[in-house]
Order: C-alpha cells, then sequence, then structure tokens
C-alpha cells in the first residue's frame, strides 16, 4: 500500500564558458568535469536501472546553457581529448603503483571506468543530450528546463527580460525534446510574486521553493512541505524537504562526509611531482584536479588513508537504507494527519553526484532498486504525476525566497557584486528600446539584436554573482560579466547609430554562439501602461528613504528593508524610492518579497555640500514620483523616513494629494546634545517640518516620544510609538555561525566584549576605552573588540595606552556573517550609548544569546531590565560601565541567567507583528482623511444652499 511519493529532482546546470581562441582554458574543464564525474556516470545508472526492470520516476532539470555545450561540436572534441588524456594518464599510473598494491587496484579501476565512460561517449557520437531524451520517452524520467542563462530571477529587473529568459528557455527545451516542459527550476530556486504571471503565461505547471518560502506563506500552508500549493495564477510550488537536504547536503550530518567515502580534495593532480602529471595539467603548469583520487576521507585531519571501494559501496546502501527508511517513516507519521498521500520533495545539484560525492551515483542506484525490491509504502513520482492525483490545493501568496544563503537575495546582491546591477539593468531597458525600435530590421540588424539579446543573457547569469561571492575565480566572472555588458553596449551603439560592424559582429555570432534562434521580440514592451490602481486592488504605498539594502549606513536601512518586505507580505503593494550612491545613470529596480525598489542615482555629498547634495536628491525623488504618476501610478500614502526626504515628502503630499507618514529615527538635537552650528540648525528645521507636514508621526520609543512632542511643539496625540525589530530567523543564523576557535579575533582562552555600531560620539565608545583598564585589572583573560567604522575611528584609535594596546581590536567594518559571528563568540556585547533611540544591534545581540550591557539612556533602558534580560550602566560612566562588565565576566551564572531571559522576551519583536501596527496606523489615516473629505463636501453643500 502506498503511504507516501518521493519527488527525486536533479538540477544539471553550468554556466556557458566556451573559448574557441584558447584551447587549454582552464574554465572549460568545468564542463568536461561534470561530464566524466556526473552526467555519463549517472545515465549509466539510469540505463542500467531500465534494464533490470526496476520501476522509478526521476526529474532532471537541464539548464539551457548546459545543453548548448553539450550539443556543441568544439566542445565536444575538446572534451574527447581532455577524457584520451585521462585515459592515458590512468594507464601511467597502474604502471607508477605496480608496487602498490592498494593504489595500483584503484589506479585500474579508474582506467576500466574511463574507458567504459569512453565507448558510452562514441555510442552516443558525442551528443549526450541522445541517451537523456531517451530515457524520457521510456517514461522513467521528466526532463524539464531552467532559465535561458540561469539568472537569478528576483533581481531581473524588468518584465520583458524576465520573459525572455523562460521563453527562450522554452524555445531551446523544444528544440531538443521534441517538446515543452512541464516544469521549471527556478534558478537557485529564486522565486518572486512578479514570476507567477509569466510562468502560467507560458504553461509552466511547477517549480521548485526552499522550504521557508512555504513557512512565510499567506495564508500558511495546511499541509507544509508535504504537499504543492498553488500560487495565485494557478502554478504549483513544491517545498524542499529539510530533511532530505540535511542528509545528502550538510557538511556535518550528511551522508557525504562519512569517512570511508572518497576525498575529494586529494588528487594526483596536486599529490604527485609535476613531471607525472604534466599531461594532464594546465600547459602553464598551473596544477588541476585530474579526478584520479586515491585517498578516503579517513577523519576531521590531515592524515588521510588508502580509498577502499568495497568499504565505501558497503556505506552506500547503508545509507541508501537509511535514507528510505526515515522517508518511510516520515510519510506514514504525516499520511494520519493530513489525510491524503504525502510528498518528499528532494531536490539538489545534480553534479553533487559524482562530482562531489563520487558514490552519490551508487547511492541513488541501491536507493532507487532498494525502493523497488524492498518495499511498497513509498514510491518515487514526478511533481506533474503528483498533481494529478488532487485538484484541491491550498492557494497561497508565496514571498521571494532562494535556497542561497539566508534565504533570499545575500548571494547574489551584496558588496562583491552589487556594482554589476546597475548596468544589466540599463541594458534591459536598452535591448526594450532596441526591439521596439525595430519591428522589420534588416538582416544584419535582425542578426544583431540576436546578439545583442544573446550578450545581455550570458551578461545575466547568476554564476557571476555566486562567484564574486563565493571568492573563487573571481578575475573570470568579473570579466566575463564586463565583456558582455560591453559586448551588448557596443551592438546597441552601432543599431542606434545605423552603422554595424558585420565583421566584428560575424566574429562575436561564432564566440558566442547559443540560442542559433533566439527571438529578440520578446523583449518588446507591452501594449498598455501600468493600471491607475493594481489589478488585485491592492493599497498602494508611496516609501521614501535616503537608504535601503545593500546601501546602508546606519540602521534606517534595515528597518525600511524589514518593514517594506512585511507590508508587501500583508496585502500592501510597497514602492520604495531610494538613492543610487554610484555615478551610473541607472535607476534600479528589485523586488525582493514583493516589495518594488526604485533607486534614483545622485551625486555623492561633498563636505560642505551636504545640505546643498540632500535638496539635489530630493528634486530627483520629486522628478521620479512623476514620472510613476505619468505611468498611472497613485498612491495611498506617502511614508517618509527621516529628514533626508522631507522636501520631497511635502511637495508630494500637498502635488497629490496624498497623506503623509512620518518616521523619525533620531534627531538632530538627541545627536549632538544640542544645537550648536547652522548645519545642525539646518537639519533641525527639516526635522521640524517633516513632523508638522505629517499626518502621524511615527517613532521607535518612549523616550523618542517624548523628545519629538519637546522639540517640535508636537501634540501628544499625534504620536505613535512603534518599536523596532528583530529578524526572528537571527537566532538561527548566528548559531550557524559557531565556531570555537575566536581567531583572528582573540585567542581561544580570552573572553570577548564586543562592541558592534558606527563609530560616532553618541554611541559612547570613548566611555568604553576609559573602562578598559579597570575591566582588564579585574580580568586579565579579557578582549575587547570593536567592530565598525565611521568618523571618530582615528582618534580613538589614537587612545589606546600601549599597555593594553594588545587586548583592544578595532576590526573596521564586517559583514553580516562576520558580525554574527563574533556576537556568537563573545561573552558580552557592550552598548555604551550617550544617545540612542532604539538600539537594533544591542536587540540582536540579545536575539543571538549573548548578555548584553547598555546605558540606561533612549530606548535601551527601556529593552533592558536591570539584573533580569542585561545590566546597565549610568550613561557616559566608565567606571559604571566597568562594574557590570566585570560582574558578568566574574558571574557565569547570571550571563547565562540575563542571556537566557532576553532570548525568550525578542520573539516580541518581530517584523509581522510591526507591520500590522504600522498598516494600523495608514488605516487610521486613510479613515481620518475620508472623513475630513466628507465633512468638506458637506460644507460646500450647505455654503450652495446658503447661497441659493
Amino acid at each position: 500500500m502506498i503511504k507516501g511519493y518521493l519527488a527525486l529532482v536533479l538540477h544539471a546546470h553550468l554556466p556557458f564558458v566556451r573559448h574557441p581562441e584558447d584551447e587549454h582554458c582552464l574554465e572549460e574543464r568545468w564542463l568536461f568535469e561534470g561530464i566524466t564525474e556526473t552526467y555519463i556516470p549517472l545515465l549509466q545508472v539510469f540505463q542500467g536501472l531500465v534494464r533490470d526492470g526496476v520501476d522509478f520516476h526521476i526529474t532532471f532539470s537541464i539548464s539551457p546553457t548546459l545543453l548548448a555545450m553539450l550539443s556543441d561540436k568544439l566542445l565536444q572534441r575538446r572534451y574527447l581529448k581532455h577524457l584520451n588524456s585521462l585515459i592515458r594518464l590512468a594507464k601511467k599510473e597502474q604502471r607508477r603503483t605496480a608496487k602498490m598494491p592498494e593504489f595500483n587496484r584503484l589506479a585500474r579501476m579508474y582506467y576500466e571506468r574511463l574507458t567504459a565512460e569512453k565507448e558510452f561517449y562514441h555510442k552516443y557520437n558525442s551528443n549526450l543530450i541522445t541517451p537523456f531524451k531517451e530515457l524520457q520517452e521510456q517514461g522513467v524520467m521528466e526532463i524539464i528546463t531552467s532559465a535561458a542563462t540561469h539568472a537569478f530571477l528576483p533581481l531581473v529587473l524588468t518584465e520583458q527580460a524576465l520573459r525572455a529568459q523562460i521563453a527562450t528557455a522554452i524555445d531551446q527545451h523544444v528544440s531538443f525534446f521534441d517538446r515543452k516542459p512541464r516544469g521549471i527550476w527556478l534558478p537557485e530556486c529564486g522565486y518572486s510574486p512578479k514570476l507567477e504571471r509569466i510562468l502560467h503565461e507560458f504553461g509552466l505547471e511547477y517549480f521548485c521553493v526552499d522550504a521557508h518560502a512555504l513557512r512565510s506563506a499567506r495564508p500558511q500552508p495546511l499541509f507544509g512541505p508535504l504537499s504543492p500549493v498553488l500560487t495565485p495564477a494557478g502554478v504549483a510550488a513544491f517545498g524542499r524537504d529539510e530533511e532530505c537536504s540535511r542528509q545528502v547536503w550538510s557538511a556535518q550530518e550528511g551522508y557525504p562526509g562519512d569517512f570511508d567515502y572518497r576525498e575529494y580534495y586529494r588528487d594526483i593532480g596536486f599529490d604527485l611531482p609535476l613531471e607525472e602529471v604534466t599531461s594532464c595539467i594546465h600547459p602553464d603548469g598551473i596544477r588541476v584536479n585530474t579526478g584520479i583520487k586515491y585517498y578516503r576521507i579517513t577523519g576531521k585531519g590531515d592524515n588521510k588513508e588508502p580509498y577502499e571501494p568495497n568499504w565505501a559501496r558497503d556505506k552506500a546502501a547503508l545509507h541508501a537504507d537509511n535514507f528510505m527508511f526515515n522517508r518511510q517513516q516520515q510519510v506514514e507519521y504525516w499520511q494520519q494527519r493530513i489525510g491524503r498521500v504525502p510528498v518528499v520533495t528532494a531536490p539538489y545539484d545534480a553534479e553533487l553526484f559524482g562530482h562531489w560525492w563520487f558514490e552519490g551515483p551508487l547511492w541513488l542506484d541501491i536507493l532507487l532498486r532498494k525502493l523497488h525490491f524492498d518495499q511498497d509504502s513509498l514510491k518515487t513520482i514526478t511533481p506533474s504525476a503528483y498533481l494529478h492525483l488532487y485538484s484541491d490545493l491550498q492557494v497561497c501568496d508565496l514571498a521571494m525566497s532562494s535556497w542561497g544563503r539566508n534565504g533570499y537575495a545575500d548571494v547574489w546582491l551584496r558588496g562583491e557584486n552589487d556594482w554589476i546591477y546597475p548596468a544589466l539593468h540599463l541594458a534591459e531597458q536598452r535591448m526594450t528600446e532596441l526591439a521596439d525600435n525595430f519591428p522589420k530590421p534588416s538582416t544584419v540588424e535582425r542578426r544583431a539584436l540576436k546578439q545583442a539579446g544573446r550578450e545581455l543573457m550570458l551578461a545575466q547569469s547568476s554564476d557571476w554573482a555566486f562567484t564574486m561571492d563565493s571568492n573563487t575565480t573571481v578575475e573570470y566572472a568579473v570579466k566575463r560579466t564586463k565583456y558582455h555588458v560591453n559586448r551588448f553596449t557596443r551592438l546597441y551603439t552601432m543599431l542606434k547609430s545605423g552603422s554595424l560592424d558585420e565583421a566584428w559582429l560575424a566574429a562575436l555570432e561564432s564566440v558566442d554562439n547559443l540560442f542559433p534562434d533566439l527571438e529578440y521580440r520578446y523583449y518588446c514592451s507591452p501594449k498598455r501602461l501600468r493600471a491607475a490602481r493594481p489589478v488585485n486592488g491592492k493599497p498602494r504605498l508611496l516609501m521614501l528613504a535616503w537608504e535601503y539594502p545593500p546601501h546602508t549606513v546606519g540602521g534606517l536601512g534595515r528597518h525600511v528593508f524589514a518593514l517594506s518586505c512585511q507590508l508587501a507580505e500583508q496585502g500592501w503593494e510597497v514602492h520604495v524610492l531610494t538613492l543610487e550612491p554610484s555615478l551610473r545613470e541607472v535607476v534600479e529596480e528589485l523586488t525582493p518579497m514583493g516589495v518594488h525598489v526604485h533607486r534614483i542615482p545622485v551625486l555623492k555629498p561633498d563636505g560642505g555640500e551636504f545640505i546643498h547634495w540632500v535638496f539635489q536628491f530630493n528634486l530627483m525623488l520629486i522628478d521620479y514620483c512623476r514620472k510613476l504618476a505619468k505611468e498611472g501610478l497613485r498612491f495611498d500614502i506617502v511614508h517618509a523616513h527621516d529628514w533626508l526626504v522631507c522636501t520631497a515628502a511635502r511637495i508630494i503630499k500637498h502635488s497629490y494629494n496624498i497623506p503623509l507618514v512620518a518616521t523619525i529615527h533620531a534627531t538632530e538635537h538627541g545627536r549632538n546634545a544640542g544645537i550648536h552650528t547652522d548645519l545642525q540648525r539646518q537639519i533641525h528645521a527639516l526635522e521640524g517640518t517633516l513632523t508638522y507636514e505629517a499626518w502621524r508621526v511615527i517613532v521607535c520609543s518612549g523616550y523618542m516620544r517624548d523628545e519629538v512632542i519637546r522639540l517640535f511643539n508636537l501634540p501628544t496625540d499625534k504620536v505613535d510609538v512603534i518599536r523596532n525589530g528583530v529578524d526572528l530567523d537571527f537566532p538561527e543564523k548566528c548559531a550557524g555561525q559557531a565556531c570555537l576557535n575566536q581567531e583572528p579575533y582573540a585567542h581561544n582562552d580570552e573572553k570577548v566584549i564586543l562592541f558592534v555600531g558606527r563609530l560616532v560620539r553618541e554611541k559612547g565608545v570613548y566611555t568604553l576605552l576609559d573602562a578598559i583598564p579597570r575591566i582588564l585589572a579585574a580580568h586579565p583573560e579579557a578582549k575587547v573588540v570593536i567592530a565598525g567604522t565611521g568618523p571618530e575611528e582615528n582618534r580613538l584609535k589614537k587612545l589606546i595606552q600601549p599597555s593594553i594596546a594588545q587586548k583592544v581590536l578595532f576590526t573596521g567594518f564586517v559583514k553580516d556573517e562576520e558580525r554574527n559571528r563574533l556576537l556568537q563568540i563573545a561573552y558580552t556585547a557592550v552598548f555604551p550609548s550617550l544617545y540612542e533611540p532604539f538600539g537594533i544591534v544591542a536587540l540582536e545581540a540579545m536575539a543571538a544569546g549573548t548578555p548584553v550591557v547598555v546605558s540606561d539612556v533612549g530606548g535601551l533602558a527601556e529593552i533592558v531590565q536591570h539584573g533580569i534580560n542585561g545590566l546597565k550602566a549610568y550613561p557616559g560612566d566608565a567606571y559604571s560601565l566597568a562594574l557590570q562588565v566585570i560582574e558578568l565576566l566574574a558571574n557565569p551564572a547570571l550571563a547565562r541567567q540575563v542571556s537566557a531571559t532576553a532570548l525568550t522576551e525578542v520573539g516580541n519583536y518581530n517584523w509581522s507583528r510591526i507591520a500590522q501596527i504600522t498598516i494600523g496606523v495608514y488605516e487610521r489615516v486613510l479613515g481620518e482623511k475620508e472623513s475630513v473629505q466628507g465633512i468638506g463636501q458637506i460644507a460646500s453643500t450647505l455654503d450652495c444652499v446658503d447661497r441659493e
């Protein structure tokens, strides 16, 4: 009796790497290794299962770029040459290891394996697409597609560019497999709500998402990840099962880390003397992996013992049995609770099987045989087949998500790679311009338009941003991005000027030759402008903020990001107008979590010209808002964050009769303990204007409420206190950074006292420096780490006394991952602020389980209760601060107690609840506005009656 289904989904993808000009391109080896170690071994496994009558069903995604490379004659010839060199090397290894039995039998194994793969490759005339097609026609494999060049779709700007990525992928798939794909692998499992209509438009039935995408869905899926849900457009989303992922992917818990499996990082390309492997490495002497490896993982140390294939086979069988047993228990448990046959979705990168995990194909072979022969409660199924079993799938709104680090766009949009998006987005807009302006191109113009589309798509590949983030072959990734953008730009210029260089175009077509039938008209703009109101009737919010991730200076940007995402998740259409700090004339529009982010380029402020720059920025905001209005967008509320957007907020409010809500994050008076200069007076005046113009004023603490009422003479009932929040996943993020090794920040026997924040006067770092000698006198094992940067950094460093210099470390700017690690290793986190409206970083420290010492000031005083969830010191008092830190160092039980209490309380500061309260403010404003307008209409009517 079938109690559940297992949907195995393998995603095969490599970026398009083809260099006719370079016979020995190192990056082409990515394809050669994939063929040798993954694609042929998996095909051999699947064919063996079919031959032996095993009933199995598997879903295999093959990206269009991989299809293009597998079918390319040049790359096929080069691969065969590569394979022959490996066979010669394996034969040579048999001779070299003749007197080393433990290695000789492995050399013979590699020789036989490589020889069999060559026979397989010849059998299909060097085209591996054919055996995949055969498996699909035999009914055991469902082949699906991915985006054309594996672009990370949530960060693609225009609908036209999204449509081109999807439509081109489907065209490519049909040309190879003679049928349309039923599903799609969204690159990096990157989903955004803007995709669902396009996926539905092209008849795609399903895609996979990470598990957290379902957890954040609205409404919550009744059956969790054990049944797909439908998007409002009717496309099914299958959630990745977390336990399947851990057992196969996890570096700590996953099967591939077993000590009996082959060690990936010990290859003869690096182990042997250079003269022994000359024939298989780069002619310049650059060592590379050959795929011939003689050692097993053995243990966590450097000592490695010879690989024993029989031991590995036994472990693969054991792990396959364990995986099957766990799935059986899982489906049996859930079937009784959800009232339907559950499906466990297990998506993996295909290259894990064979390339990274040598025994992966063997494990898969044994698993599928066990599922067929050894039991009858769990069966494999394809997602499309499962969709035919049930017609009552739940409809849910899904937020933006991915399976990358932290679950969103963190990998593909950060400091290492964010520079690529203004260029990509400009190219997208220019490609639409070209498509619109050439409805009837000449033959050569059509060639140039198609090539422009290819270059844009190649530049959009998610692999380049991923490589920059992971710090591997970064130079190549940067070069590829720039090459394709520059080639596109030259084609654009030529087409606009009417002077095409046909010889250069032909050379380009011979290099970047994928998608020969690319349809450039996919980039044409839609016939109709956006409607005045959204089709779905959502209320529409315009949010103004001078910073928004990845451009952040303080806590304001993180606040606006978290709030805007939650507002969108709770039914508002949110448009954020913010700064693009680069000098590129580009408007970037992203849609994380359904938020439309419009980034407006403005020259950076320069010294005394800061107020002038703010004025220019506000003019740009106003002009951009007018552009949106011309396109038909009408907003219900404008929400301004701090004085830097005051002028734009005021003019937009009056020009379009939109009620204004303002959040004051801090005041100039509070930051500087008064108003002392002309610049401070100007800022103070703008803050006053913003609070006067706003219908409601939002602040983050009772302390701030009292301050703005006092400073700007506001009515007490005009101000709402809505506290800041913390990411509820933050404890898990920090736990993921757990590391007993404190290097390079401190020795492992030292206790880290951590400060994180901007190095400005009001953060109180001077007080901390004054407290350090007293702390060290009581606890020499302490080490103070100051993480952050700011205008006071150099002055603070000069105050460090030589006697304690080895006990104080300034890290400079740290990325989020390093901040999380510091919070994890810190014994205590100290926030000695002189002025602090709220203190998000202190809340994050509490969420990380780190005991905190804070100044008894502002919002910090409201968050921390002394001796209960942290300790307080008098602001600006180094002696008081030192006493509190010494108390925690001397009393570990107290430290554990306050941190445990704090950890239980951070759930009260969640962004979902904060967004709900903010929506309450919006709805109050809209209701009051409607009442005022009604009173006005009545007054006008009475006035007319009086005149009559």
